[in-house]
């Protein structure tokens, strides 16, 4: 079924502009009728462990920093972020040199350590097609939407317009805009690993491929699609309590040697080449995930994802 912000997406990309369909003011620009009003945002000495706990519960990639008495924007953190703190990237110097790998006490320091400073940001008197071509240009996934005060009033996601074109791209397939070099990692990988391969390519989500049994093999069927893990997985991971009960020392060393085969995904949610975009979004939508392979016979052929969708957009 086609809602109205998928209605007044199509005309805006149409016409480059919006019927007034939310009573917004007319000062104020269309990227508002899309956009996610009532914002969870976190302060700068928020910890670290509380963020991702944020994260997780909300199934966010993402949270704005603000200030907690004007609510003006300081920052963002993101799940790579959080990532690349706990082992994933550069961030991880941190752990070892400020805390000399005392995982316990890094967790709980302030997000203002690893949040990102110069956040890239829209007004609420942007259009959509504003916000299509600075998404793209900046290659985020999403634009916090500030007010003539600077006072954080918005966020649009890139997930916002793959949800709005659920069941409207009828004509555009699958096939067309996916991604076909596509990574991808064994069911052995240790949590470090994976984290380091998201955040050094910029990754939400890896598939997970296992050896085909010898029968199989025997018919050209090498490696199967056993698994997928995202970034939320990880952070769903390093974020339980119980996890940190296990520990026999303050090191989290320990913790990211875990094989990812322990936390992935086995039921996964694959589309084929000839998919239109549209049913797509409506399996997005229903599944509540971001992306999926792309598999045909048992082949993983490519992936494709939220931001893909946002390409076939502006196409």
């Amino acid at each position: 079924m086609k809602d109205k912000s998928a209605i007044n997406l199509r005309k805006s990309m149409e016409r480059g502009s919006i019927e007034n369909e939310t009573r917004v003011s007319e000062h104020v620009g269309d990227v508002m009728t899309l956009a996610e009003k009532e914002v969870i945002s976190v302060h700068p000495t928020t910890r670290i462990i509380e963020v991702a706990e944020v994260m997780v519960k909300h199934k966010f990639r993402r949270i704005p920093v603000t200030d907690p008495g004007s609510q003006k924007l300081l920052g963002i953190v993101t799940a790579m972020d959080i990532l690349n703190f706990l082992g994933g990237g550069d961030k991880f110097n941190i752990v070892e040199e400020k805390y000399n790998d005392n995982f316990l006490a890094a967790i709980n320091e302030s997000v203002r350590e690893i949040m990102t400073r110069d956040v890239i940001s829209m007004t609420n008197r942007d259009s959509i097609n504003d916000c299509i071509n600075l998404m793209l240009e900046k290659d985020v996934g999403a634009l916090p939407i500030l007010d003539e005060n600077e006072k954080l009033v918005g966020i649009i996601t890139e997930r916002d317009f793959a949800l709005a074109m659920a069941g409207v791209l009828t004509e555009e397939l699958v096939e067309d805009f996916m991604s076909t070099d596509v990574i991808t990692t064994t069911p052995g990988t240790p949590i470090e690993s994976a984290s380091k391969i998201m955040v050094r390519n910029k990754l939400r989500r890896i598939p997970i491929l296992a050896k085909a049994m010898e029968d199989t093999a025997a018919h050209g069927e090498e490696e199967y699609l056993e698994g997928i893990i995202t970034s939320n997985d990880v952070l769903k991971f390093l974020g339980d309590n119980k996890v940190f009960a296990k520990m026999e020392s303050n090191s989290g060393l320990g913790i990211l040697e875990t094989k990812i085969s322990e936390i992935m995904e086995n039921k996964v949610t694959t589309v084929e080449p000839l998919t239109r975009l549209g049913d797509l979004c409506e399996i997005l939508r229903e599944k509540d995930i971001g992306g999926v392979p792309v598999v045909k016979n048992g082949e993983l052929l490519g992936i494709i994802t939220e931001s893909d969708i946002l390409k076939a957009i502006k196409k």
